[in-house]
C-alpha cells in the first residue's frame, strides 16, 4: 500500500501553491488519493512556507510532519524543513547538502535550456514527479490543461521544462528512489474546506453573502464571487460590522444569507448576534479559527475559539453551533445550518480553522444528497391577523418578510409585543417573549446530532476530540493498537447546545484539543460530569497528528 508524504518548501512569492497545485493533479490523474495542506507565514514574500502533499491508493486525510521526499527551492528552506526527512527519505534541492539527495539547479537549468528563470518552478515540478515514478505523460497533460491559455510558446517552454526536471530526476535516482507510481483506475474527488462551505451554501439556498477578508476565512466569499452559477450575491463589506449587519438585513428582507469571518473579526460581530436572537432573524456565520488573541498567528491554526463563540452576545437567547470535520462534512453542515436557522429563527455558527479551511481532502464519493435544502417561512395566506413575535407554546411565531403580502412586519431591537413594538411591560410582554425564544432551546437540542463513536467496543481508553482534529485522532487510534493500546474514539460535531448523550462508564477519557486549555473538556465537565484520565493539546499553530497524539499520549500515561 503506498503512503508517501512530500513536502515542498520555498519563500512566500517563489510559486509554492503553483507547484503544490500541479503536482497534487497530476498524481491525482495517476489514480491517488491525494490530501494537501500548508503552513505558511504571514507575509507576502519572503520567510519560508511549506506545502505538504500525501499521496496513498485510498485516502489518508490525515497531516504527517515528515517528508519522505523534500523539494526546497532555496537554502533557507533546506535549513528550515531538512528536520522532517525521514530516514532513507530524499532532498531534491539546488545545492547538495546531503546524502541521499538529487541536486537540480532549477533556475540555472530554466535560463541555460529555456532562455528565463521563470520555468524554474516547472523545472523543480517536472523533478519531483520523476522521483515519485509517475508516468511523464500524465504530467504532460497537466501541463497542457495548466497553460494551454497562455499561447503555444509558454506552454512548450513549460512542457520542457517538466522534461528537463523529469529526465535530471531519473539520472539522479538511479538505485536510491524506491517510489513507483504506476497508472491506477482511482478516481477522487478533491476539494478543500473553505470550497465545500461555499458549495454547501449555494446549495441551500443561500443568496447573499457579505464579508470582510480575513484568513483564513476570505476564500468562502471569493469562491462564490468567482463561481456565479452557485446563485450567491457576494458582497466585500467596509468591515465586519457592516459584513453581519448587511447579512441580518438580507435575511430579514427573505433571503437566505451568511457572513464569513476568523475570531477577531467574529469579536466585532457578536452585538449583532444579539441583535439576530433579538429579532430572531436567521443568520449563518462561519468562523475560522487561528491563533490569537488579538491578531495573533493569523496564517496558522487552532481550536481556541469554541467556547467565545458558545457564549458569544450579550443577554440569554438560543442559538447553534457546529463544528465542521472535513470537506465533506463541512458541505452538510452548512446545509444543515441553514434549515436549522431557518426553522429556529436563530444564528447559527459553523465553526472551522485554517487546518480544514486550506487543506484538500480526497473522496472516492463526494455525497450531496445526503440532505436537501428546507424552508420554513410561513404561508401569507394562511394568516388573517399577522403578529410577527405571536407568543406560543412552540416558540417559534410565524415568520413573513417584508413586501411578501399585506402583513406588516415588525421588528425591533428594544424587547417588544407579539408585532415588534417597543415595550416596557414587565410582567405581560417582556417576561413572556424573553421565554418564548427560550423556549426553542429544548426543540434545538433535540436536533443536535450526538457524537461519532469509533472502535469503542472491547477499548479500554477513549480519544475525545472535535471538528478538524477527527481525521488525526482516527489514526492515533489505529497507532495506538500497534502499541497494545485498545483504544476507541469520541468525536463531537455538533457543540452547542450539546446533546442528550452517556459517555461509556467503562472507558478511561482522553481529551485531544488543538489549544491551551481543554475548551470542550470544560465543556464536557460542566454538561455531563465527565471526568478525563488525561489530555492532549497543540497550540503552537500546527494541526494535531496522529504521530504527536500517540508520542505525548505514551509518554504521559507512564
Amino acid at each position: 500500500m503506498q503512503d508517501i508524504n512530500v513536502v515542498i518548501a520555498c519563500a512566500a512569492g517563489e510559486g509554492i501553491q503553483t507547484i503544490g497545485t500541479i503536482v497534487s493533479r497530476t498524481v491525482l490523474a495517476q489514480g491517488y488519493a491525494v490530501f494537501t495542506w500548508q503552513e505558511y507565514e504571514s507575509r507576502i514574500r519572503g520567510g519560508q512556507n511549506s506545502y505538504s502533499i500525501r499521496i496513498s491508493d485510498q485516502p489518508h486525510n490525515a497531516p504527517l510532519m515528515e517528508a519522505d521526499v523534500l523539494l526546497a527551492l532555496n537554502p533557507e528552506a533546506v535549513e528550515k524543513y531538512r528536520p522532517l526527512i525521514k530516514e532513507n527519505g530524499i532532498l531534491i534541492s539546488a545545492e547538495s547538502t546531503q546524502d541521499p539527495s538529487i541536486q537540480i539547479p532549477f533556475s540555472k537549468v530554466a535560463k541555460d535550456e529555456l532562455g528565463k528563470k521563470i520555468y524554474a518552478n516547472t523545472v523543480a515540478v517536472g523533478a519531483l514527479i520523476g522521483t515519485l515514478g509517475i508516468d511523464l505523460k500524465t504530467l504532460q497533460k497537466e501541463i497542457k490543461n495548466r497553460f494551454a491559455d497562455k499561447g503555444d510558446e509558454i506552454l512548450e517552454k513549460n512542457r520542457l521544462a517538466a522534461e528537463k526536471g523529469y529526465e535530471m530526476a531519473d539520472e539522479g535516482c538511479k538505485s536510491m528512489c524506491p517510489w513507483n507510481l504506476p497508472r491506477r483506475d482511482g478516481r477522487f474527488y478533491h476539494i478543500n474546506g473553505n470550497e465545500a462551505i461555499a458549495m454547501g451554501a449555494g446549495y441551500a439556498g443561500c443568496r447573499f453573502m457579505s464579508a470582510y477578508p480575513m484568513t483564513p476565512s476570505t476564500e468562502i466569499v471569493t469562491y462564490l464571487a468567482e463561481n456565479e452559477n452557485l446563485g450567491v450575491f457576494a458582497e466585500q463589506a467596509e468591515d465586519e460590522i457592516a459584513a453581519i449587519g448587511m447579512a441580518i438585513g438580507a435575511s430579514y428582507a427573505g433571503t437566505r444569507a451568511m457572513t464569513a469571518t476568523a475570531g477577531g473579526g467574529f469579536a466585532l460581530m457578536v452585538e449583532h448576534v444579539s441583535l439576530a436572537g433579538m429579532i430572531e432573524v436567521p443568520v449563518v456565520i462561519v468562523v475560522g479559527q487561528r491563533p490569537g488573541p488579538a491578531t495573533g498567528l493569523p496564517t496558522r491554526t487552532s481550536q481556541g475559539d469554541l467556547l467565545f463563540v458558545i457564549h458569544a452576545g450579550h443577554g440569554e437567547f438560543p442559538r447553534l453551533v457546529l463544528a465542521a470535520s472535513d470537506p465533506q462534512d463541512a458541505f452538510h453542515k452548512t446545509v444543515r445550518a441553514f434549515n436549522l436557522a431557518d426553522q429556529y429563527q436563530i444564528p447559527v455558527m459553523v465553526l472551522t480553522d485554517q487546518f480544514l479551511a486550506d487543506s484538500s481532502f480526497s473522496f472516492e464519493e463526494f455525497d450531496v444528497d445526503g440532505i436537501q435544502p428546507e424552508s420554513f417561512l410561513a404561508d401569507p395566506n394562511s394568516i388573517e391577523d399577522y403578529k410577527r413575535y405571536q407568543l406560543n407554546d412552540s416558540g417559534i411565531s410565524p415568520r413573513l418578510y417584508p413586501g411578501q403580502s399585506r402583513h406588516l412586519v415588525g421588528a425591533d431591537s428594544d424587547e417588544h409585543d407579539e408585532r415588534g413594538h417597543i415595550t416596557e411591560a414587565l410582567l405581560n410582554v417582556a417576561l413572556p417573549m424573553a421565554l418564548k425564544r427560550l423556549a426553542k432551546n429544548e426543540k434545538i437540542k433535540k436536533e443536535v446530532l450526538p457524537p461519532q463513536e469509533i472502535s469503542l467496543d472491547g477499548a479500554d481508553t477513549a480519544l475525545v476530540g472535535w471538528g478538524s482534529t477527527r481525521e488525526a485522532i482516527i489514526e492515533a487510534h489505529d497507532l495506538l493498537k500497534e502499541n497494545g493500546v485498545r483504544a476507541g474514539v469520541i468525536h463531537f460535531s455538533e457543540m452547542w447546545p450539546l446533546p442528550d448523550y452517556a459517555f461509556p462508564a467503562d472507558k478511561k477519557m482522553w481529551i485531544v484539543e488543538n489549544n491551551a486549555t481543554g475548551q470542550l473538556a470544560r465543556l464536557l465537565r460542566s454538561e455531563y460530569n465527565v471526568v478525563f484520565e488525561g489530555s492532549i493539546h497543540r497550540n503552537d499553530g500546527l494541526p494535531l497528528t496522529a504521530d504527536f497524539i500517540r508520542t505525548h499520549f505514551n509518554a504521559k500515561r507512564k
